[in-house]
């Protein structure tokens, strides 16, 4: 009963709000490491406040194993991902190892991802997306490449800067694909071909707007059925509330039943 109590607080509970906030200030500790000011005058409490940080979460790591047990910890994902982190951040932060220990520290925000199950589910949904991406890249690369060999051949004297080689063409439909200054590409173009507007705009709609809401056509389907799915996973699993609720309840309904079948009894005894 403790083991189940202390993984429902390091799941959901108070325990779990305390995390959250240590991970925010663990967060709020790296940007303020950032200032060489603030390194100088307060660098040894900031470290301390790090290691400190760093206890709290080898503690948690450990808390959520034994509570949880090893085989459901090790069964979740996110347990595997915080853990991940917390092995990462034991890298010694001296020699050539400091660029990459400071990175691992780093990670430490990312735990807020873990933290919050809108944010799994997000993360979940884009995973699951990039199977269905798939078609989505191949019908975006095919556009580009159509593009591009056809700019290359419409504007190469025109603009070289821009048009110069296929490759080159295709870094400035990247451009303009990402709506970047892309008018003066499209400018430049027409000071030569009045007509060269209509194949700018006709990329723009199909690379921008129409595979770009492909995309997200995907990513909400993908999200829906994650939705779906932990809804299920909500119904079919129980939570502890639930099961010590239904064992009070059939508790009373047990003792409600001795207590009739005692008077039951008492009645058929002879006088």
């Amino acid at each position: 009963m403790m083991r189940q109590r202390l993984a429902e607080s390091l799941d959901s509970g108070r325990l779990h709000q305390i995390i959250i906030g240590v991970i925010l200030v663990n967060a709020v500790v790296i940007g303020l490491e950032t200032s060489r000011t603030l390194m100088d005058n307060y660098g040894p409490w900031l470290i301390g406040l790090d290691r400190l940080f760093l206890a709290i979460f080898i503690a948690e790591a450990i808390a959520k194993w034994v509570s949880f047990g090893s085989k459901r910890y090790l069964r979740d994902p996110w347990n595997l991902f915080d853990l991940a982190i917390v092995l990462a951040s034991l890298i010694p932060a001296t020699g050539q190892f400091a660029t990459l220990a400071r990175l691992a520290r780093l990670l430490r925000v990312l735990r807020l991802v873990s933290a919050f199950p809108e944010l799994r589910l997000v993360v979940q949904t884009l995973v699951r997306s990039i199977p269905s991406m798939g078609h989505v890249v191949l019908l975006m690369s095919i556009i580009f490449y159509i593009y591009g060999v056809a700019g290359f051949y419409l504007f190469n004297q025109i603009d070289p800067q821009h048009w110069s080689s296929l490759g080159i063409s295709l870094l400035t439909l990247f451009r303009v694909v990402t709506l970047e200054d892309w008018t003066d590409v499209m400018y430049a173009a027409m000071e030569a071909s009045p007509w060269a507007w209509i194949y700018f705009v006709s990329f723009v709609v199909l690379g921008t707007f129409v595979v770009v809401n492909l995309f997200i056509a995907v990513v909400l389907n993908n999200l829906d059925d994650a939705k779906n799915e932990r809804m299920q996973a909500l119904r079919d699993t129980p939570s502890i509330e639930n099961i010590l609720r239904e064992l009070d309840e059939t508790q009373a309904a047990l003792a409600s039943l001795r207590k009739q079948l005692s008077a039951h009894n008492d009645q058929d005894k002879p006088q």
